[in-house]
């Protein structure tokens, strides 16, 4: 037993460590859809200005935040619909009952961040001075694969 009284080793056991590993990959993503989006804006100089680089500060802690918050939120509706599943889920192995909210928490946190991306880090329209960058302010590296 650890020292909370929660024993790890068996599964369903109550273990916080997926809270917490949800909770600190959607950080983690938030903090990376925060670079993308200065990254965006330095590279085409919109929104650039002190204006949106003070914008920017504020949206780091709300990125981050958000981003954890709704990787809690899928790892709980992930953890609910393997909880009321059938009984053929529920008699499946630990490996594919802990997939679906991991799939959940993924998928959620990374859809987050492209909508970040999309709104925060390509200004359509606003007038971008450094010349390397469409009307769209969508940096040329950005692939074409992936819409913003």
């Amino acid at each position: 037993m650890s020292c909370h009284g929660v024993d790890t080793s068996k599964p369903g056991s109550g273990s916080c460590l997926p809270w917490a590993g949800s909770a600190l990959f959607g950080a983690a993503v938030g903090c990376a859809a925060w670079v993308l989006v200065v990254w965006a804006r330095a590279y085409c100089d919109a929104g650039y200005d002190a204006g949106g680089r003070f914008e920017l500060n504020f949206l780091l802690p709300a990125a981050v935040g958000g981003e954890a918050l709704v990787a809690l939120m899928a790892w709980a509706a992930g953890r609910r619909l393997v909880s009321r599943a059938p009984r053929a889920v529920s008699r499946a192995p630990r490996a594919v009952r802990v997939f679906l909210p991991t799939l959940l928490v993924v998928v959620a946190t990374v859809g987050l961040a492209w909508w970040f991306f999309a709104t925060r880090g390509t200004l359509d329209g606003y007038p971008g001075d450094s010349g390397l960058c469409p009307v769209s302010n969508v940096p040329p590296q950005w692939p074409d694969w992936i819409p913003v």
